[in-house]
């Protein structure tokens, strides 16, 4: 997946120093993954504008967008790493290395790393880079010691990154699901008892999106909402308007706030309100940079709901390696939003009436 990477800095002038920066630069140590870092500028003094991580095995043809991502980001020259036995990462190299060469992109350096050594794809010198691979000991490097200096983290697997987003246990959860009960009953009671499915609507949704903007507010301001908003949050955000209005708000000045809030809720929410919130949090954490764990997320939100249709667009867009630049730009305002949309009508409810139609989680 790509993003943008210009901080912080980090000096990379040997092989070595390459293999103990990537699990920094992508958040954790890969195992059966494909890395490329491309570059822009002089070579030995280019600004990181892309990295991008598979799992392998690759399918053949799957690294063809590099080409327009290389042209986007006007990448001068790249260096790429490929995790695991050499059956699963020349072919994938070669791609990188076809594609590269096409582009007028300067290899730096292509590697194999597997079991405690490594191999060079650019280097066939048997003093410099022997066949049978070159020890190396990231644990040791002045690389990871600058990069933990300049706040960036490297988890053991990828399934530790998961684990950051997953449902929280114990009384969190118990307190959860009594909140999410006591919030599906009274929306039930109201609708029952409403004389106008329609006005009731336009209650529900402008109650929705006010709780969406203090939730935001308040998480600027460092704060976390209750149980009792939250459970609220992911029935309003099951409404497209109400979901739509979070995902408009976002900008590069309040991700952080973005990310936190929609990270908590992931986690706290009953799995089936959790797609929307997902979705949110893999689209702060995208235009943040961190496009592992927007594909985490997004994962989260289709498990839920395969068919969950932001999830999808993200997906797509992440897997073709568009820019968020892209998106954001094409953002409507809330305004516009109300513009396009219209009144809010019965109709628009029916997606939080389907999700309270399926099976519900025991109440403990």
């Amino acid at each position: 997946m790509s993003t943008d990477l210009t901080e912080p800095a980090l000096t990379l002038s040997t092989p070595a120093d390459i293999l103990a920066a990537v699990p920094y630069i992508v958040g954790f140590h890969p195992t059966d993954s494909l890395v490329v870092i491309g570059l822009a500028g002089r070579v030995g003094q280019g600004e990181m504008r892309v990295c991008a991580r598979w799992n392998l095995p690759l399918q053949p043809g799957t690294l063809r967008p590099l080409a327009a991502l290389f042209a986007r980001e006007s990448i001068t020259h790249l260096v790429a790493v490929g995790y695991g036995p050499g059956a699963s990462v020349t072919p994938a190299v070669d791609e990188v290395m076809s594609v590269a060469r096409w582009c007028g992109v300067t290899l730096c350096e292509v590697l194999r790393a597997h079991q405690g050594r490594y191999w060079s794809y650019v280097c066939d010198l048997a003093d410099c880079c022997p066949p049978d691979g070159t020890p190396y000991d990231t644990s040791v490097s002045q690389i990871a010691a600058e990069a933990t200096v300049q706040g960036l983290v490297a988890l053991p697997d990828r399934s530790t990154l998961e684990a950051a987003i997953a449902p929280l246990p114990g009384p969190v959860r118990l307190s959860m699901r009594r909140a999410t009960a006591d919030a599906v009953t009274a929306f039930r009671a109201g609708l029952a008892a409403a004389s106008d499915a329609g006005h009731f609507a336009q209650r529900f949704v402008a109650d929705g999106l006010a709780r969406v903007r203090t939730a935001i507010a308040t998480s600027v301001s460092g704060g976390r909402v209750d149980d009792r908003e939250a459970a609220r949050l992911g029935l309003d955000l099951s409404v497209i308007r109400v979901r739509d209005e979070a995902w408009t708000l976002l900008d590069d000045a309040g991700q952080p706030a973005h990310l936190a809030l929609w990270k908590d809720l992931t986690r706290r929410l009953e799995p089936r309100f959790v797609p929307p919130a997902a979705s949110l949090l893999a689209m702060s954490a995208w235009r943040g940079g961190d496009c592992v764990l927007a594909t985490i997320a997004l994962e989260r939100a289709l498990a839920v709901d395969p068919d969950y249709s932001m999830a999808n667009l993200l997906m797509h867009a992440l897997q073709h390696l568009l820019s968020p630049k892209l998106l954001r730009d094409r953002m409507p305002s809330p305004a516009e939003l109300d513009s396009a949309m219209g009144t809010p009508h019965a109709g628009w409810l029916l997606p939080l009436i389907g999700i309270l139609d399926e099976k519900e989680e025991p109440a403990a």
